[in-house]
C-alpha cells in the first residue's frame, strides 16, 4: 500500500467558492425536508445525512462550512460527533449548531464543554431563527 497517496486521498479539498455548504445531520425525514427546502431557498448547498456515523464521514468529504447537528441520533450521538469533530484536525474549527429537543441545562453545557459554537432547542425556535444563527456564524448576515 502506497501511503502517500492514501493520504492524499483522504485529505479533504477546501471547498469550492460559491454557495455556502451546510451539513445538515437529522434523522427525523419530515423535520429533514422541511429545514431542506428552506435552506436551499436561503440559498445553501446543503447535504443532509441521518446518522452520526454518515456525518463524520461528510465532514471530511463534503468539506462543509457548517454542521447542523442533531444530537439524538442512531449509531452515534451528536455529542459523540460533536467530540470526534473538534479532536480531527481536518474538522476542528467547523462551525458546529446543535440543533436538538434536549432542553435541559446539563445538556447545553455539555455541548458547551465539546465545543458547539451554538445549542438550540427545537421546541424553542422557528426555522426563520435557525437561519439567522447560521448567517451569523456564517458572517452572511
Amino acid at each position: 500500500m502506497d501511503t502517500e497517496n492514501s493520504a492524499a486521498a483522504a485529505t479533504p479539498q477546501p471547498a469550492p467558492s460559491g454557495p455556502k455548504r451546510i451539513l445538515f445531520v437529522e434523522d427525523d425525514d419530515a423535520l429533514a425536508g422541511v429545514y431542506l427546502v428552506r435552506l436551499q431557498a436561503e440559498g445553501f448547498d446543503v447535504k443532509r445525512v441521518a446518522n452520526g456515523e454518515e456525518a463524520l464521514a461528510a465532514a471530511v468529504s463534503y468539506t462543509p462550512d457548517l454542521v447542523l447537528l442533531d444530537v439524538m441520533m442512531p449509531k452515534v450521538s451528536g455529542f459523540d460527533v460533536l467530540d470526534i469533530l473538534r479532536n480531527t484536525p481536518e474538522t476542528a474549527n467547523l462551525k458546529v449548531i446543535m440543533l436538538t429537543a434536549l432542553s435541559q441545562e446539563s445538556d447545553r453545557k455539555r455541548a458547551e464543554a465539546l465545543g458547539v459554537d451554538d445549542y438550540l432547542v427545537k421546541s424553542q425556535v422557528v426555522i426563520t431563527d435557525v437561519i439567522d444563527h447560521i448567517k451569523r456564524h456564517l458572517g452572511i448576515q
